[in-house]
């Protein structure tokens, strides 16, 4: 259509463009997009039956075009096509048979269909395109719509709970596995949003204690070519396809404006049940893969040079392993990043994000990473982002990409030292034990239990987010039942995944045929991995499956398994049931002694006599903790007294026996305590079950093999 076409009209500023994305005014639609190199831009309209519709936009400044059409509004089908030089070297892949999605779309409808001769110049097996070669074949019939929806919800009197860092316990789940199994929900909601918060969720949520549901992925994504060509999908959810978008699919509605509306009253349920909404977000990459072997879907077609992070000849720049990385030292890259979180924050209420692969953000000129990169920078100074939830995942498969304790507050880091430690402890350094092999210690566990301060001593215990397990590795019931993985299902020949799993399977590698004594050991395995979570300094965030010993199967990257795999089986037996009990009562101890939640590092050091040290370490024997001790790999005892002085709470006793045979243990002797009374001993199948029991100070406690029990000062 000519640039005079009097369908459009220009109704801002050529120095003031409109807000990017599609705005929906009284009488219809402004769009506004980002393409600065492009020569001409269009936004293509499409009617019910799928005819096509293109209209020009008029260039404005800083690179954003933009136009209004009347007579539109809430539901209309829209993309864009972008004109201009052919360059690949240079960052420019300008096509107007690409149909491209909007980069700042807030609904998409439709599915990419992955068919080589429209996505790739080469056909040949992998589906995958030479993208130095441009394509004139037109992609529309295979692309999903970006959809203009309207804002708008009845929020009511609702208002984010905000629970301090130091209350905080995390729950990191799937939307649809999590419900998708849950017989107390309607078959027609298992596996949505609207799943997530029916009472019967929220109330096993609530039962547990946790205060943030940290949802794997929800921005919308598709799987990747070579997944659907081997029949399997993409399950977690890592590969977007557009940052403003909840993704349709888990959504018992259909139209993208439903399916908003269902996001949002989740949220708003949650809310009301004192239960963040954290998201884990996917910004360091796009489902457009490598543009050698990727696909033009969206940004790679309006700008690529500006959202990509490219090298001198144009070829991307990759420290995801997921082919690109999105460019966050350009205005355009940091500006869509910002504006989408933003939308998140106040526009679906959401109480925070966990930044996937977040040294890929934070990567300046060099490409090295800095903590006062430009994104970093925003978000401390930016008023509604700063006072959201950050949480990084704080390595990348970059040069020098591990910097877990390097993020700036108020960013909080996944801890994956305390991970790898307490893995160690309670299960390779046990089996080392009942070998006669050399163990690691208790140097290093002691650092965790007290808050990461090797790692986190330039901000406070809440910057470390505290796991043992993640969607990205076994559950806890597999740590103690494989000790390999087996991802065969993902139909990689069980290359794929982790090796590094610091499991043990307890001498029989499955859940099959397993006799009575032996699952008990692996039961109170997974206790002690539970209680060193739930009562160490710092955040603890628990696995989802986790509380009731959920299993993969021995899968360790069940990324792509959107089956029994992944949901979660809720027709529990009575161990399961027991190991839930238990989970809700370490929450429970957690939240009712301030001295197990302390914001700050405790003061002092007991090894060398410090009288106002607040954590006394002391060995099997009740002796205080020497250096040699620490250092010896043999100790496999250590207790540790929380001295609640200082915050008007009890002194509470943590015993971690890590031998793996029985002993006696004689509770430490502490100022002002004559006796100690047992709370929880991880030998009992239920919290119930424990006896109450006094020791005085100095008596010895017989503590069964690779055992934790609590102790209360009296």
């Amino acid at each position: 259509m000519p640039a005079t076409d009097p369908l459009v009209s220009v109704r801002n500023s050529p120095d003031a463009p409109p807000p990017l994305g599609a705005s929906v005014t009284g009488d219809g639609v402004e769009f506004a997009v980002y393409a600065e190199r492009a020569t001409a831009v269009e936004v293509c309209l499409f009617d019910a039956d799928g005819a096509e519709r293109r209209l020009p936009l008029t260039r404005h400044a800083h690179g954003v075009w933009a136009g209004h059409v009347a007579g539109i509004g809430s539901g209309q089908r829209y993309g864009f096509r972008a004109d201009g030089p052919w360059a690949p070297e240079r960052g420019d892949r300008f096509n107007k048979a690409k149909l491209l999605l909007d980069p700042y779309g807030r609904g998409i409808a439709g599915e990419v269909t992955w068919r080589p001769e429209v996505f790739g110049h080469r056909v040949d097996d992998s589906f995958a395109g030479d993208g130095s070669v441009r394509d004139d074949r037109d992609s529309a019939p295979f692309m999903p719509r970006s959809v203009v929806v309207a804002d708008g919800f009845d929020w009511g009197d609702d208002a984010s709970p905000q629970v301090p860092w130091d209350r905080t316990v995390l729950y990191e789940t799937h939307v649809r596995g999590l419900t998708k199994l849950l017989p107390d929900v309607p078959e027609h909601l298992r596996g949505t949003y609207a799943g997530v918060a029916h009472p019967a969720t929220i109330a096993h949520l609530r039962r547990l204690g946790v205060t943030s549901v940290e949802l794997l992925p929800v921005h919308a994504f598709t799987s990747e070519p070579g997944l659907v060509r081997a029949g399997r999908q993409n399950y977690w959810g890592y590969n977007t396809l557009g940052f403003f978008a909840p993704h349709a699919a888990y959504a018992s509605a259909a139209e993208p404006q439903e399916v908003i509306a269902e996001f949002k009253g989740m949220v708003k349920l949650l809310h009301a049940a004192g239960i963040e909404v954290i998201l884990d977000v996917v910004y360091n990459h796009t489902a457009e893969q490598s543009a050698g072997g990727g696909a033009t879907l969206s940004w790679r077609g309006l700008a690529e040079a500006t959202y990509y992070r490219l090298d001198e000849r144009g070829n991307d720049v990759d420290v995801t392993g997921c082919g690109d990385t999105v460019d966050l030292r350009q205005p355009a890259g940091l500006r869509m990043v910002l504006d989408s979180l933003r939308y998140w924050a106040q526009e679906m209420h959401v109480d925070g994000f966990r930044f996937d692969l977040a040294p890929a953000l934070a990567r300046g000129a060099d490409d090295a990473f800095t903590p006062d990169h430009p994104f970093l920078m925003a978000l401390r100074a930016d008023p509604v982002l700063s006072r959201v939830k950050l949480i990084a995942e704080p390595w990348d498969v970059g040069s020098h990409g591990w910097r877990t304790g390097q993020f700036p507050a108020p960013f909080a880091d996944w801890n994956d030292r305390f991970r790898d430690t307490v893995r160690d402890f309670w299960l390779g350094d046990v089996a080392a034990d009942l070998a006669g092999r050399p163990a690691h210690g208790v140097s290093d566990l002691g650092t965790r239990l007290a808050g990461s301060r090797d790692l986190f001593g330039s901000r406070s215990p809440m910057a470390s987010i505290n796991i043992v397990t993640t969607h990205d590795g076994f559950p806890a019931a597999d740590l103690t039942a494989f000790n390999t993985k087996h991802n065969e299902a993902n139909g990689e020949d069980n290359r794929d995944g982790s090796d590094d799993n610091r499991s043990w399977n307890f001498g029989v590698e499955g859940h099959d045929g397993v006799h009575a004594e032996l699952e008990q050991h692996r039961r109170r395995a997974m206790r002690n991995l539970l209680a060193t979570l739930l009562l160490s300094s710092g955040v603890p965030m628990l696995l989802g499956g986790d509380e009731f010993g959920r299993t993969q199967q021995g899968n360790n990257n069940a990324y792509c398994q959107d089956n029994e795999i992944s949901w979660y089986n809720w027709n529990l037996e009575d161990w399961q049931r027991n190991l839930a009990d238990t989970t809700a009562f370490l929450v429970e101890l957690r939240a009712a002694h301030p001295v197990l939640r302390q914001r700050e590092f405790f003061p002092g050091d007991p090894v060398d006599g410090d009288t106002l040290a607040a954590l006394h370490w002391h060995d099997a024997h009740g002796a205080v903790m020497t250096a040699d001790k620490w250092n010896d790999g043999s100790t496999r005892t250590v207790q540790v007294v929380f001295d609640g002085t200082d915050v008007q709470d009890d002194r509470l006793l943590l015993v971690l026996h890590g031998a793996a045979h029985d002993g006696p243990v004689r509770l430490p002797k502490q100022t002002g305590v004559t006796r100690w009374d047992l709370v929880w001993d991880s030998s009992y199948d239920r919290p119930d079950q424990v006896p109450g029991q006094e020791v005085a100070v100095g008596d010895e406690y017989p503590m069964t093999a690779a055992s934790f029990a609590v102790w209360r000062g009296r």
